[in-house]
């Protein structure tokens, strides 16, 4: 893809937010968009060379929308100034309504690229699944936190969100309270770039999801803990 295009287009989106603007421009918009939805679709084939269940998701579906929703929101500006993705099992960013990991990656204009995996804000029932899970394997959850290539690639779940006491109905005394303190469960890098060398940026993303996936199937043995409570 042409991605110094790309970050220029949403260089000029941050500067310039506003609708007139964007439909005077919405030509470069849908050609940069095919552009990112074919580099979406690549990054599904490679990321199910390692992790199936994703393999068959929908790229058009894994891909979020331009447009904010702002009906709620303080700043009022109708357009994101970066392309995103999220891609998980079933086509659908939350895998059921019980949520589920993603992995997850973006562009923006500043020249970077992010990519991480995890849960963002999972609905309560997924959060508290998530959070027994953490206690009742415990051991498990340490192996996953000190894996080397996850370690070397993303560090540790990001520390944001979290809660000053311990959630109702957990000990505070639990192995991984701090962790448990949180609403969401995500690692991410970002990086630069490769804007002098696009054909990269694929195998740059792939890889790095792929150091990843030891969190992401210890996050699915929770919903497998859900399904068989509700069974």
């Amino acid at each position: 893809m042409h991605v110094r295009d790309l970050t220029q287009f949403l260089r000029e989106l941050s500067e310039n937010n506003n609708r007139p603007w964007f439909v005077m421009n919405k030509p470069r918009y849908d050609i940069l968009r095919e552009e990112f939805l074919a580099l979406v679709t690549s990054l599904i084939a490679e990321l199910g060379k390692f992790d199936p269940a994703v393999k068959f998701c929908n790229p058009k579906k894994a891909m979020f929308r331009i447009n904010r929703d702002v009906r709620f929101a303080h700043d009022k500006s109708p357009y994101k100034t970066r392309f995103s993705a999220a891609i998980a099992p079933n086509d659908m960013r939350r895998p059921s309504k019980a949520g589920g990991p993603t992995y997850y990656v973006q562009i923006d204009g500043k020249g970077h690229v992010l990519f991480g995996a995890g849960e963002y804000m999972p609905p309560p029932g997924r959060l508290k699944a998530l959070r027994e899970h953490m206690v009742n394997d415990a051991p498990g959850f340490s192996k996953v936190l000190k894996n080397k290539r996850l370690k070397a690639r993303f560090g540790t779940i990001q520390d944001e969100g979290k809660l000053q006491r311990p959630p109702k109905g957990f000990d505070a005394g639990a192995e991984h309270i701090e962790l448990i303190k949180l609403k969401s469960f995500f690692v991410w890098t970002e990086l630069p770039l490769p804007l002098n060398q696009p054909e990269k940026l694929l195998p740059l993303i792939a890889e790095g999801l792929k150091d990843a996936l030891p969190l992401v199937q210890w996050m699915r043995g929770a919903k497998e803990e859900l399904e068989e409570a509700a069974d």
